[in-house]
């Protein structure tokens, strides 16, 4: 009944506009988070964003900023909004609701949001179309009362736009990805014909270490070039899933960037522009907090440009190749593993199979198809996985460590595909149907190079089911490409696989595809497929990485423990 009211009363003041039925929210922030004195606010916010101006930065549909006091992250929101020197009908900004948990998104949209600059109206009859388009939102003017983020970014849009505009303004926090999507159709369709800029408000990590914020907020910042939510998130759960000490989140705005995200990709962003990233002791050390932090970043959804594909540098290579080695010698001297590194890049979501032969024969080949821990602690988990846990070879013994040649390949992420797109030599493949998966890495090409034999024994070897079961209707395909290299006694060599070039012989010997789960019931299913079982043998204790509770090694180690039984 509530809303029903809200709505009606926000038709009626859409529909006959009097002045005196308006009224502004009052300030919050001001005096606190930025200066409250209208002329001290406009000179700092002219001269952060003189001096902060960033420039040859064109089509940008949605910007990121933070949202702290402006002694932290001032200079940050200055930098993100310079670029923005035109005229917008709308501003849409989208925060983090810090005061009151939400479903949706809290609208404000009887209220005008005021700054010591002055008034910034609402579009009325824009939030009362988007309640009625779509339920999730909603008019929840107390999520607004004392909320801050909304209001920082203010100043430096008032200063920065070439004329008034009218706000569109919205807190969220538990909005789940469907309701994402949900509200990001709805307000993309109300607003795409309107000269509008989203605004993303967010900030970073809190409040762990400086140390820790970098590894945290870098990594999640390079996520965000992805424009995939789900990466992005599976980012941020896994590094929480590693209970780096005094973090409490790794993104505070994260639904309100997945919202941004989503509605920007609609209205034609392709790619991100990442700014800056930095923390709250950066920023201003006089603080001195430097073992408790907040994290910042700012950046651009543009028009321009695609998603980069994650590429793996030379000395990234070299670090990852003896990282798999010193995983599998630290089993052998009980000692731990450590969990992070400093490139951001390693410490996203990493698929990867590791290989290793003797001689050129097969000695073990382990891995996941789907990311489900950071790149580095994948690669350190398909080590020792391969070394002590591939079931088709007696554990690996601390004689023949010296004798081992150790692949590692990175994979790209799945695409659904048709057999008739299937490029021999260049892509793996993975097979599903009746809850049974396999799976050949493009290595395999090199064994197996004809088409229809290559894809036979993927079913029929691999998945235990008919050969030609790539041909019938039913079956699910996916491809995917791998970035491999391996270990050789001048360094590393880059072992993967382009088109039908042909590559060094006996890379990873008749195996391969890993240990790709043959003939299972896929109750793992794709996400799985490539982590193997062994009976228990007498071998050296393989040691968790730290922190152990609640990293992604331990829902592995559960379910191949059970799969033991």
């Amino acid at each position: 009944m509530n809303r029903v009211l809200r709505i009606v009363s926000g038709i009626i003041i859409a529909g006959c506009f009097m002045t005196e039925n308006i009224h502004a929210r009052q300030t919050y922030a001001a005096g606190k988070f930025y200066p409250g004195d209208r002329n001290e606010l406009a000179a700092y916010v002219d001269d952060a964003l003189k001096k902060n101006n960033v420039r040859n930065l064109s089509g940008i549909v949605a910007v990121v900023a933070p949202h702290a006091g402006y002694v932290f992250s001032g200079r940050l929101a200055a930098q993100a909004i310079s670029p923005v020197n035109q005229s917008y009908d709308l501003v849409v900004i989208m925060s983090t609701g810090h005061t009151h948990a939400v479903k949706g998104a809290a609208l404000l949209v009887n209220d005008d949001y005021e700054t010591p600059l002055g008034v910034v109206p609402t579009d009325r009859e824009l939030a009362t179309r988007l309640m009625i388009r779509e339920p999730l939102f909603e008019d929840y003017p107390e999520a607004h009362t004392q909320e801050h983020g909304i209001e920082v970014e203010l100043p430096f849009l008032q200063r920065r736009l070439k004329k008034p505009f009218k706000l569109l303004a919205m807190t969220l926090n538990y909005a789940g990805p469907a309701a994402v999507k949900r509200m990001a159709e709805a307000l993309a369709t109300e607003i795409k014909d309107r000269k509008v800029l989203l605004i993303i408000s967010t900030d970073l990590s809190h409040y762990t270490d400086a140390e820790n914020a970098e590894y945290s907020d870098r990594a999640f910042a390079e996520s965000i070039k992805s424009m995939d939510p789900e990466f992005i998130q599976e980012t941020s759960r896994l590094i929480m899933a590693k209970k780096i000490r005094g973090l409490q989140t790794v993104a505070c705005g994260e639904t309100a960037l997945m919202l941004g995200l989503e509605t920007a990709k609609l209205l034609g962003a392709h790619s991100f522009r990442l700014g800056e990233v930095t923390n709250s002791y950066k920023e201003y050390p006089s603080a001195g907090a430097r073992e408790r932090v907040v994290g910042y970043m700012n950046g651009w959804f543009i028009k321009s440009g695609e998603p980069p594909q994650i590429k793996i540098q030379k000395k990234d290579r070299e670090f990852l190749l003896k990282e798999a080695r010193k995983a599998i010698r630290d089993v052998f001297d009980k000692k731990d593993t450590a969990t992070v590194v400093k490139n951001p890049v390693l410490n996203l979501p990493g698929a990867v199979f590791v290989t290793l032969t003797i001689d050129g024969n097969l000695r073990g080949c382990i891995g996941t198809l789907q990311p489900q821990m950071p790149l580095s602690d994948a690669v350190r988990y398909g080590a020792v996985s391969a070394a002590f846990r591939d079931h088709r070879f007696a554990p690996l013994q601390a004689s023949e460590l010296d004798r081992v040649k150790i692949e590692i390949s990175v994979l790209s992420r799945m695409k659904k595909t048709d057999e008739k797109d299937i490029q021999p030599g260049r892509h793996g493949v993975v097979v599903m149907r009746e809850g049974r998966s396999g799976v050949f890495l493009p290595q395999v090409w090199k064994q197996i190079p004809d088409k229809d034999s290559f894809m036979g024994e993927v079913c029929q070897q691999k998945a235990g089911l008919p050969r030609d079961c790539w041909k019938t209707p039913g079956t699910d395909i996916y491809t995917f490409t791998v970035d491999s290299f391996e270990e050789t006694e001048r360094g590393i060599k880059n072992t993967s696989v382009k088109g039908e070039k042909k590559e060094k012989p006996g890379a990873a010997d008749n195996s391969v595809g890993g240990n790709s789960n043959s003939g299972r019931k896929s109750s793992d299913s794709i996400k799985n497929a490539g982590v193997s079982q062994h009976k228990k043998e007498k071998t050296a204790e393989i040691p968790r990485l730290k922190p152990q509770k609640g990293h992604p090694w331990d829902s592995l180690e559960k379910d191949r423990k059970k799969k033991e039984k």
